[in-house]
């Protein structure tokens, strides 16, 4: 199983404090699209190297010292892994809470991602993994520095999160569509970012190959995952959830989950590499 590479146009949107869009933005890249048969297929973007700012300069301890990271290129998913894509790769039966074949598979432990992620290295020939915790932010920011690849706060029009709540707290209601969809959503269903990578937002966190630390302090300046002491049981999460404020669902922000449980409110997506 080999991928067929494609060129894509897509649009991203850029919106304001209280959450009304201001720019449309064209753009283009590449895709690999991988056959995982019963016409379910796997569609990864070309993310392009480069630096960024990880972390926040101030806020909560866990999201500092704000560094600087390098990456090199690589590819990672378009959205979540859904439960069609799943059931694809792994068979058996499901594990999610919410069920359809297109929403995001949840209630999945960090080690049966990894165990899809390795069942789906020998049959395409690439190399699947979990991404780093600094190729997720990296890809979620997009080459922005606002709290959200959006912009300065978040609506539920283009993010599946809590909207009973703003961004930030005590923002004007203006800045709230008002949705609390209490589900999960398609996987892919809301707008992308400049990466043109969907969900990045709320909708699941999203599990990360790193061990926890509760600092940067020693991250690995590289993008590659930082695997060496800290809590070996936990690992990072990312992204924020349906069921998570706006606040859990910033490009900086990040949480400790326990590697051995699954959760309705964790899923992952792959990142990938050519063998």
């Amino acid at each position: 199983m080999r991928p067929i590479f494609q060129s894509w146009t897509f649009e991203s949107v850029l919106i304001d404090d209280h959450g009304g869009v201001v720019e449309r933005r064209p753009h283009s890249g590449q895709l690999a699209v991988f056959d995982l048969g019963h016409g379910v297929q796997l569609e990864l973007a070309a993310v392009p190297g480069g630096g960024f700012q990880m972390g926040a300069s101030a806020g909560a301890e866990e999201e500092r010292p704000a560094h600087r990271v390098s990456l090199a290129p690589f590819w990672l998913a378009r959205h979540l892994v859904t439960q069609a894509q799943w059931q694809a790769v792994m068979g058996g039966q499901l594990p999610c809470r919410f069920r359809g074949p297109d929403l995001p598979v949840e209630n999945v432990a960090w080690a049966e991602a990894q165990r899809f992620c390795e069942r789906l290295t020998r049959r395409a020939g690439w190399r699947f993994h979990l991404p780093s915790e600094a190729q997720w932010e990296y890809a979620g920011r997009a080459g922005t520095t606002t709290p959200f690849a959006y912009g300065p706060t978040l609506t539920t029009e283009l993010a599946n999160y809590c909207g009973e709540h703003a961004f930030p707290a005590g923002a004007p209601r203006a800045v709230v569509a008002g949705l609390y969809r209490h589900t999960t959503t398609p996987a892919g269903r809301f707008p992308p970012n400049a990466f043109g990578l969907s969900d990045m937002h709320g909708n699941l966190w999203e599990w990360t190959a790193d061990t926890w630390h509760a600092s940067y302090h020693g991250a690995p300046a590289d993008g590659s995952a930082w695997t060496s002491g800290g809590e070996s049981q936990c690992r990072v999460v990312r992204g924020g959830s349906w069921h998570d404020v706006p606040d859990a669902c910033r490009s900086a922000a990040r949480a400790r989950f326990e590697a051995a449980a699954g959760d309705d409110l964790v899923g992952f997506r792959v990142a990938a590499a050519p063998a």
